[in-house]
């Protein structure tokens, strides 16, 4: 398993009973009751007809009576992606002030290449590391400290590719050694490189908008993976709320349903997708098989499933 080189995303707080709430705050629309009983006498089952309701109506509002807090590691590449979710709220590893994950690199090149590097500085240490003679996962174990490796050059074993992002890092501490300021010399780093960020969303651009988006199979690599952790943490967190969540085409379809369907019902064939087509214009005929590739491409990188 090559999990540790690629993206992860953990919930780390959460709006405690956040379905219920959502749930009260659906039938206060209707009800001339006070919130606070409606929320006295709803139990579980009721919170989730009254959420399984809005799902089917796309009545989205009560669902931003929530709050889900992640804390991810992504490339840049995929932070770029993430940033762009305009209803959500982000709070990034600065490189101005931090290379945190770049000199986790030396660190790990100095305890490979022992004693062949001691005493010597950064550009020193990372100008024998392209020059060694390492085999491939030797390799990725140094790069893969402040790298996202895309699972293709894993799979085709490409020291060139490694190679290239350590030249990179290189090629950063050498502008900050001759005088280049920290803001500048990063742009030198792949986008590649490694940062941290703390991501917040209510239930509302999670469940219709970035989930929806971002675990699609035509999503790029990277973020499909990050919002299928997320997606899995939520189903865990709050099953009331995001049993539904899931791509474009479950969406879609749950709109049109007298009943929707959770995610696992359409994978395991227990519901049928009655759509003419999914948002990404696959016919009928083929997008269940489209949802499962996208599943289980994420099951079998993250956990060897």
């Amino acid at each position: 398993m090559h999990a540790k080189y690629y993206p992860s995303a953990k919930l780390i707080a959460r709006l405690e009973g956040s379905g219920r709430l959502i749930a009260g705050a659906a039938k206060l629309s209707i009800s001339p009751r006070e919130l606070e009983d409606i929320l006295g006498k709803m139990g579980e089952d009721k919170a989730e007809e009254w959420v399984r309701e809005l799902v089917r109506r796309g009545h989205g509002s009560p669902l931003e009576h929530s709050l889900y807090v992640f804390e991810v590691v992504c490339s840049r590449v995929c932070s770029h992606q993430l940033v762009r979710h305009r209803h959500a709220s982000f709070t990034q590893l600065s490189q101005r002030y931090s290379d945190r994950y770049l000199r986790g690199v030396v660190a790990r090149a100095r305890e490979v290449l022992g004693g062949e590097v001691s005493g010597l500085d950064e550009v020193a240490v990372l100008d024998k590391l392209t020059e060694a003679d390492l085999d491939f996962n030797t390799l990725l174990s140094i790069v893969g400290e402040g790298f996202i490796i895309p699972p293709r050059v894993i799979e085709l074993k490409d020291s060139f590719f490694l190679k290239k992002l350590a030249e990179g890092v290189r090629n950063y501490y050498i502008s900050l050694r001759s005088g280049v300021s920290y803001e500048d010399a990063r742009f030198l780093l792949p986008q590649a490189v490694k940062t941290r960020l703390v991501f917040s969303a209510n239930a509302r651009e999670l469940l219709e908008v970035f989930i929806p988006l971002r675990t699609c199979s035509r999503a790029q690599w990277e973020i499909r993976w990050v919002a299928w952790m997320m997606r899995e943490e939520l189903a865990k967190a709050e099953p009331v709320v995001f049993k539904y969540a899931g791509p474009r085409c479950v969406l879609a379809e749950n709109r049109v349903r007298a009943n929707p369907c959770s995610l696992e019902d359409f994978i395991e064939g227990r519901c049928s997708f009655t759509i003419e087509r999914c948002p990404e214009l696959v016919p009928n005929h083929k997008i269940r098989d489209c949802l499962v590739s996208s599943v289980t491409d994420y099951l079998r990188n993250i956990h060897g499933i």
